[in-house]
């Protein structure tokens, strides 16, 4: 099947493998399924083929190539995309200062962004990635520019200007207008992004984390998040050397976590990248207050900040979605950020003696997908392919990642396995938002 022969936009059909996690528990697997998009761009019914014959004759037939949702980034930074693999080795907080700053200063020119995002939101779909939050930079005009790139692109992308006030990498605002200026700023991109695209856009008010914002600043954003309906996001405990600095800054928390919910920013519209090194005391506050958190081994493992205890958490009831955290995650694609996590429990199990079960394929695929819309509180919209919910899809030649061509995996769990561990920057074929192809998969 050529790439460029999938439909542009519902309604169609297309006849394929389909694999889903459903929202009511468990796994759908129709080895001979049928996936329908109306014209308003929802799933007018998934199944098997042979529940509508006269639809599925006259179906797109994709067979072999697999239908499954599409990917939820819940953690990545825009301006890093062009450094992805750089780094290696450095701590966080010294890559931050050797690479990232640097990278981000340079979108101070608007131009900047809009020569890079188009790119960028390909780049992403053409890894399977339907629906990203991601941190953009200080700069309000470049955030902009990157909105109308995620616009004109059809991605479902919730972002957020940087907001720095206890030190910034802009080289022209003055020390003592940042934090109104930050807060000004936001709330103008607020006005005009936040919902747009009839909601496929969203905001999401981004101090960077607690070591770059003032308590003031942290309060603020919050309260700004909490009057505007949009999401609020930042770091906790990534590294041990953050989590020492923080703890200096703000003597008077009582941890990490602390510093947050001291400003009232913990619940259920806040995602916080990473949360490795949280204490008991953390984690149960965490869950209490229905705070997200966004995995992200591929970057924990790349920058050398440790490895998360991800059953365990899950087992106390966080709830977690993956991020590829890019540039600090060396790759783009969901299904890498997969192999890597696996990896980790196994290690954590195999050197660490974590006697903590391991997510099997069918778990990372929830966890991708479904688990991820959850965290953002759009699990009754996207996250699986279900009647009634948003198309939101991506379509997967399993030939690229199989052992031997032309072979088939009939188990579903199998197949996920191989797409995850044998994950292939080709086997995305096409990926759509609300029934609407979006450019990047099949460019090669």
């Amino acid at each position: 099947m050529d790439p460029r022969a999938l439909p542009e936009r519902g309604p169609f059909a297309l006849r394929a493998r389909v694999l889903t996690p459903l929202t009511a528990g468990g796994t759908r697997h129709e080895p001979d399924g049928l996936v329908v998009v109306d014209a308003a761009g929802r799933l007018a019914f998934v199944g098997p083929a042979d529940a509508r014959p006269d639809e599925a004759a006259t179906a797109l037939d994709l067979r072999p190539w697999a239908v499954l949702p599409g990917m939820v980034d819940l953690h990545a930074h825009l301006p890093q995309v062009p450094n992805a693999g750089l780094g290696f080795s450095l701590d966080l907080l010294t890559w931050l200062d050797r690479l990232t700053f640097p990278t981000e200063r340079a979108w101070a020119d608007p131009t900047v962004a809009e020569r890079l995002a188009p790119s960028i939101f390909e780049a992403f779909a053409a890894a399977g990635t339907t629906t990203v939050l991601a941190y953009g930079v200080v700069f309000e005009a470049a955030m902009d520019a990157a909105f109308r790139a995620a616009e004109e692109h059809g991605i479902r992308a919730i972002l957020g200007k940087v907001m720095m006030d206890r030190g910034t990498y802009d080289p022209v605002i003055a020390p003592a207008t940042i934090l109104d200026r930050s807060l000004r700023e936001s709330a103008g991109l607020i006005d005009r992004w936040h919902g747009a695209a009839d909601g496929r856009l969203g905001y999401a008010v981004t101090p960077r984390f607690a070591i770059s914002c003032t308590a003031e600043m942290l309060r603020e954003s919050a309260d700004l998040a909490r009057s505007t309906g949009a999401w609020w996001q930042s770091h906790v405990s990534e590294d041990p050397l953050e989590v020492e600095a923080v703890g200096l800054l703000f003597p008077d928390a009582i941890d990490y976590v602390d510093v947050y919910d001291r400003a009232g920013a913990l619940g259920e519209r806040t995602i916080l990248a990473h949360a490795i090194h949280v204490s008991a005391r953390e984690l149960a506050r965490l869950i209490e207050s229905g705070t997200r958190v966004a995995h992200c081994p591929a970057s924990n493992l790349f920058l050398g900040a440790g490895i998360m205890p991800l059953t365990r958490w899950l087992d106390w009831g966080l709830s977690v979605g993956l991020g590829t955290d890019v540039a600090g995650g060396p790759d783009l694609s969901v299904f890498s950020v997969m192999r890597v996590g696996a990896y980790a429990q196994m290690a954590r199990r195999s050197v660490a003696g974590d006697k903590g079960a391991v997510l099997d394929p069918l778990g990372w695929l929830r966890l991708a997908t479904l688990d991820g819309a959850r965290a953002l509180g759009l699990d009754g919209t996207i996250g699986s392919l279900e009647t009634g919910k948003e198309a939101d899809l991506i379509a997967i030649d399993p030939d690229f990642a199989a052992a031997l061509p032309g072979t088939t995996d009939e188990d579903p769990a199998d197949l996920v396995s191989r797409l995850v561990f044998r994950a292939h920057p080709d086997m995305v074929r096409g990926a759509w938002v609300r029934g609407r192809r979006l450019a990047g998969p099949g460019r090669r």
